[in-house]
């Protein structure tokens, strides 16, 4: 911890030091909204946004991406990456993103990408579509988020941070932490000078912030070596252009009132992301119930004293879609999931939209309008995620295409929907 501390000290005192040049961000970040969505599933792999890479395994026991490379042949695992990799997201999604008047993208993409350790069964390739998501969004006149979604040792337990397990074991062990600062300084050093497409790197997604204080000391502190990690990767009192994005790990906006703040801290973004589906209480919500939760979040937002964007939210309004808890494990809304009790049955809530009825579909346009609606009354707004095979309650291009959003992000319906 000394060294982290030494870290979050040279930040401390190059931030004294007169700045060699004016901050310049690669998008009016404060004064414009970021409109956006997540690029779920490429490079890091979620079973409920392509379970077909996992039912093809035929092995249960492969349930995130250390499974996928542990319990098959690597040949097989190396394979069936490469051809996910290079069809799920391609140039021709940059520019209908583009086309749909979105503005951010956010990448989720693994430490593993950048460091593999002995006995860790990962398979690496994914630096190149990186690579090539740079090039497309440039091309298309998007600004890219690259987002560190899974830490060694998993800082949230998660199968999107690339290895499921009961408790994360990221922030209870200092090497963990110092493999997970180093990926950081490689990512902002490879960016440093590429702020006007890359404008913004998010140094941890979800750290488990619910587990207590021991998670949120850590946190707090990598937030702060992030920062100088980030912001000043020259080596001198020099700072980059590069926003810092910490995730608030699960506590309320207001708990990080003050927390890294102008005017000490300059170019930090607070993520937020709200669900309304991970428990059986708010799975029994009515949609009228929904929406006003979504149109409650405004105060919150505008009243964050950090620029505050909701990374993550959808329209989806149940767990249903098959395997979003876990490969193999049901929903809290049929019942099928430990533990809880039926509330109503999946079917038309989930899968492709041709099942959707009208009614449904104008809850998707009116859920999606509230949240949209909400949250620019913070910075904005990122949706999960940009496609999945099979939960098209979840997916943008899917809801493009069948009329739940605007093909303009600004157009409404339903104006007064808050009202």
């Amino acid at each position: 911890m000394v060294f982290l501390r030494a870290i979050a000290a040279t930040a401390l005192s190059a931030l004294l030091l007169p700045s060699v040049t004016a901050l310049n961000f690669g998008f009016p970040y404060g004064s414009q909204k970021v409109r956006g969505v997540n690029l779920g599933g490429w490079l890091v792999l979620e079973p409920w946004i392509t379970p077909s890479l996992f039912d093809k395994t035929g092995d249960s026991r492969i349930i995130d991406e250390w499974t996928f490379g542990l319990f098959q042949d690597r040949t097989v695992a190396t394979n069936a990456l490469k051809q996910h990799w290079d069809t799920w997201i391609t140039e021709s999604d940059f520019a209908a993103i583009a086309a749909a008047g979105l503005n951010h993208v956010r990448l989720p993409i693994g430490y593993w990408a950048f460091d593999v350790g002995p006995g860790e069964p990962f398979i690496q390739g994914q630096l190149p579509y990186l690579t090539n998501a740079v090039n497309w969004a440039q091309a298309h006149g998007l600004k890219l988020i690259v987002d560190l979604h899974g830490a060694p040792g998993s800082q949230n337990g998660f199968d999107n941070s690339g290895q499921k397990k009961p408790f994360p074991e990221w922030h209870s062990n200092s090497t963990n932490v110092a493999r997970t600062n180093a990926v950081i300084k490689r990512i902002a050093s490879m960016y440093k000078d590429s702020t006007s497409v890359v404008s913004v790197v998010a140094p941890l997604n979800e750290p488990a912030g619910f587990d207590g204080d021991d998670v949120l000391s850590v946190t707090k502190q990598y937030w702060f070596d992030s920062y100088g990690n980030i912001r000043f990767p020259y080596g001198t009192s020099q700072q980059s252009n590069t926003i810092v994005m910490i995730h608030d790990a699960f506590q309320p906006i207001s708990y990080w009132d003050g927390f890294m703040s102008p005017p000490n801290w300059q170019g930090v973004i607070l993520d937020t992301h709200f669900y309304q589906i991970f428990s059986s209480a708010e799975n029994q919500m009515s949609r009228s119930q929904h929406i006003q939760t979504a149109c409650g979040k405004q105060s919150s937002l505008a009243s964050s004293s950090l620029w505050a964007v909701v990374g993550e939210w959808t329209p989806a309004s149940t767990d249903c879609a098959k395997y979003l808890n876990g490969r193999g494990v049901g929903s809290r809304y049929d019942g099928t999931y430990p533990g809880s009790f039926f509330i109503g049955s999946c079917s038309g809530l989930t899968g492709k939209a041709s099942s959707f009825s009208a009614d449904y579909k104008t809850f998707l346009r009116q859920f999606w309008e509230a949240q949209v609606i909400s949250y620019e009354k913070g910075q904005g707004w990122i949706q999960w995620t940009w496609k999945t095979e099979i939960a098209d309650e979840w997916s943008y291009q899917a809801g493009l295409q069948n009329g739940w959003i605007p093909s303009n992000p600004t157009n409404r319906q339903f104006p007064n929907i808050c009202g």
